[in-house]
């Protein structure tokens, strides 16, 4: 690195600016600066030696230009050696990886540089790790994510902090980052794929940029201006975000959320409530949740992680499990407990009945065939409720009860025979109660 040259000054002062009024913690922090060797991350380390941060420096060789990507290497370490700071390297199969991944290359490259800084910053005990993104690359982000049809989110920009990733030269422009170069006299590599127009962000970069550039010369100021008044309505939003969830999410079942629907529509657009409500729980079918509202009871949207069931005057919100309707538990007699889904079931003779709820249960041990069964229930099934005379059917019960269809789904019986001793949580049946004639009590209960 060379000596400050005096009309490089006012970038110097902005950038420590920068760090004084929004970025302070760097300045007592360790810091690895990611460096691939380009101009802006020669710029970046340059800035960071001559305000004198503690910092280290890590370079990712992707092996996807041979000699070129091992020159790359052999450069940024003689960077390392001449501001005296760790060199950290690794060498990656970016293809075999994003084969294997099914990625495209730059998201394969994405997805493994940012994985091996997130363990350097473990193993070596780093603050935060600085990128060297800019204001061009903020742009070409916008324009990127717009074209894709995003959300407000994917135009917000880059952001300058995102858990130990920082971005401290968001504020400034790649021809201000290059005559900062050229007048420091700085040498940096060119990565002759940059020059290749195939990607999307390389065709943006060179052919749409420039044409913008060129019929507003102050585009990029301006389009700063508006990525700042997003970014403030995305905080706005985020904030009426809680409220609205508030409002909206009433407490149900465990793992489940409902969602009063004659709620959502008092704010006269479903569709956008609920995008704010579920995007986070993975949703992207957006037409299909806009029409769940007005759709029978049993209709279902379901995103990677999630699913969104209509419930008469409700949606239910809840995660995806596993399957396993038809597996059964069987109890021995010996048994004093087994984990089932739905927690574990313990069992416990005792000389007298005590407390019941509908976690603990008293059954006359005499009356039971063994071994006992857990399982899940199925249409058709009834039982005999304890303190009411007759058989009922389960549906009936659930009904009564207004278990919700999610509910219902997470149901197991616990059995003696075909019988039914106990609809676990909710009642036990009256063929298995303690009578004057009891001489065994089980007490039996799930937690």
């Amino acid at each position: 690195m060379k000596n400050l040259k005096p009309e490089n000054k006012s970038l110097l002062q902005e950038f420590k600016n920068h760090i004084a009024n929004r970025l302070p913690f760097l300045k007592e922090s360790r810091i690895l600066i990611a460096c691939s060797g380009g101009l802006d991350s020669i710029v970046l380390t340059e800035l960071c030696d001559l305000l004198k941060l503690d910092f280290g420096i890590a370079h990712c060789n992707f092996g996807l230009r041979g000699d070129e990507s091992d020159e790359d290497e052999k450069f940024v370490k003689s960077i390392a050696e001449s501001v005296g700071a760790l060199f950290l390297k690794t060498h990656f199969e970016t293809e075999k990886y994003a084969k294997d991944h099914q990625l495209s290359i730059q998201m394969a490259a994405r997805e493994l540089r940012y994985n091996w800084f997130k363990d350097l910053a473990i193993e070596f005990q780093y603050d935060y790790v600085l990128t060297a993104h800019h204001s061009d690359d903020n742009l070409e982000t916008f324009l990127i994510n717009l074209s894709r049809g995003t959300g407000l989110e994917g135009l917000t920009g880059i952001p300058e902090v995102n858990e130990i990733f920082v971005r401290p030269l968001l504020p400034f422009s790649r021809e201000e980052i290059l005559n900062f170069a050229n007048k420091q006299k700085l040498k940096w590599r060119e990565d002759s794929s940059n020059k290749s127009t195939k990607y999307l962000r390389n065709k943006i970069r060179h052919d749409v940029i420039p044409e913008l550039k060129g019929i507003t010369p102050q585009f990029l100021n301006n389009f700063n201006t508006t990525l700042e008044y997003l970014q403030q309505s995305s905080q706005f939003i985020k904030s009426q975000l809680f409220r609205l969830k508030k409002d909206l999410f009433e407490p149900s079942e465990i793992d489940i959320v409902k969602i009063s629907i004659t709620k959502l529509r008092e704010y006269g657009n479903p569709r956008i409530c609920l995008y704010f409500l579920l995007k986070d729980y993975g949703f992207k079918a957006w037409n299909d949740v806009e029409q769940i509202v007005t759709a029978q009871s049993g209709k279902q949207v379901f995103s990677e992680t999630h699913r969104l069931v209509k419930d008469r005057e409700y949606l239910l919100l809840s995660p995806i499990v596993e399957e396993i309707s038809d597996r059964n538990y069987k109890i021995p007699e010996e048994e004093s407990m087994i984990m089932i889904p739905s927690g574990t079931l313990k069992f416990k003779e005792v000389a007298e009945i005590g407390p019941t709820d509908f976690k603990t249960i008293f059954v006359d041990k005499e009356k039971l065939k063994y071994p006992l069964i857990v399982r899940k229930w199925k249409e058709g099934d009834y039982f005999y409720p304890l303190g009411m005379t007759g058989k009922k059917k389960l549906s009936k019960f659930f009904k009564d009860e207004k278990l919700s269809l999610l509910a219902k789904e997470r149901v197991w019986l616990l059995c003696s025979g075909k019988e039914i001793i106990w609809i676990i949580n909710y009642r036990a049946d009256n063929r298995f109660k303690i009578t004057p004639q009891t001489k065994q009590i089980l007490k039996i209960t799930i937690t």
